[in-house]
């Protein structure tokens, strides 16, 4: 093949926005080919923008997972997420907004209004696996597309794999020509010390699910790095007292779990024997509160 004849090179960041609990951050961890976004069936359980790289010869694709966009509950944490969704989408070359095969939603129809004219956009219609009826997803298809104009429209499924090539092989596509922008091969731009507390919070969403009230997070008080060991002090907190018996379980159980489970997936991320103690305090207000929100990482 002549010089010239080669396709160029692409590259530029990929948003993936949509409401709660629609296959955001499973879809990221399928592109990627591994683990970089925290996953539960608890609402928004992605509270922060997460950035997984996808080198291939002919593109860096920079997907940007992003909060799940809220259209009921207005409290500040929820205004401070969706603003983050917002600014993902805003900031992107390229947007892929991700609804459920089950059906398009007014909250799915409220998320597309709101998607910026100008980029190219995408149509990710996630967990194709758990619907039988083709005519259903043809009718969600016909209304999706009469609401917003996509650029293209893809059935996929995140669990499984199906079709998550082709929708990178169309965001490659559609992104501007250019050199890598990130020279790292590391799949994330974020920290060790990020993806603990996230890994944390992940586990304390899946062992306690509903009986946990949403207003809770994970701060890290200390992070030693020892060669072979990391040292790992984190709080989980909660908005009010009758929450941290919830965590804590009987004689400590619930903790313990938490941390065993927490620890095993740290362990496999960072290569190393990991030491996790964990911690819980009351912090009453603090997701109503946007002074504690910034002081508790959230953007």
């Amino acid at each position: 093949m002549s010089e010239s004849s080669v396709p160029p090179h692409r590259a530029g960041f990929v948003a993936i926005v949509g409401r709660p609990n629609v296959g955001k951050s499973t879809l990221l961890n399928r592109l990627i080919g591994q683990k970089i976004s925290i996953t539960s069936r608890k609402a928004q359980t992605t509270r922060h923008r997460i950035l997984g790289v996808l080198n291939r010869p002919d593109a860096q694709l920079l997907f940007v997972d992003s909060p799940g966009y809220q259209t009921r509950s207005m409290g500040a944490l929820n205004r401070v997420l969706n603003r983050t969704a917002r600014q993902v989408a805003d900031d992107a070359d390229l947007v892929v907004m991700v609804c459920d095969a089950h059906g398009w939603t007014a909250a799915d129809r409220e998320m597309a209004a709101l998607l910026p004219a100008g980029s190219p956009l995408l149509l990710a219609i996630n967990k194709v696996d758990a619907v039988s009826d083709r005519a259903r997803l043809v009718a969600m298809v016909r209304q999706a597309t009469a609401d917003r104009a996509f650029d293209d429209v893809v059935p996929l499924s995140a669990r499984t794999g199906r079709q998550v090539d082709l929708l990178a092989d169309l965001c490659a596509a559609r992104l501007p020509e250019g050199p890598r922008l990130l020279d790292d091969d590391a799949p994330t731009d974020r920290s060790e010390r990020f993806l603990a507390t996230e890994l944390i919070r992940e586990k304390l969403f899946r062992l306690l699910g509903d009986e946990l009230p949403y207003e809770s997070t994970v701060v890290l008080e200390g992070f030693e790095e020892l060669p072979g060991l990391r040292r790992i002090h984190a709080t989980i907190v909660v908005a009010r007292d009758a929450h941290k018996p919830i965590v804590l379980g009987s004689g400590g159980e619930r903790i313990k779990r938490i941390a065993i489970e927490a620890r095993a997936d740290l362990e496999k991320m960072l290569g190393c024997r990991v030491y996790l103690e964990l911690f819980v305090k009351v912090r009453g207000g603090w997701a109503d509160d946007e002074t504690s929100l910034r002081a508790y990482g959230y953007e």
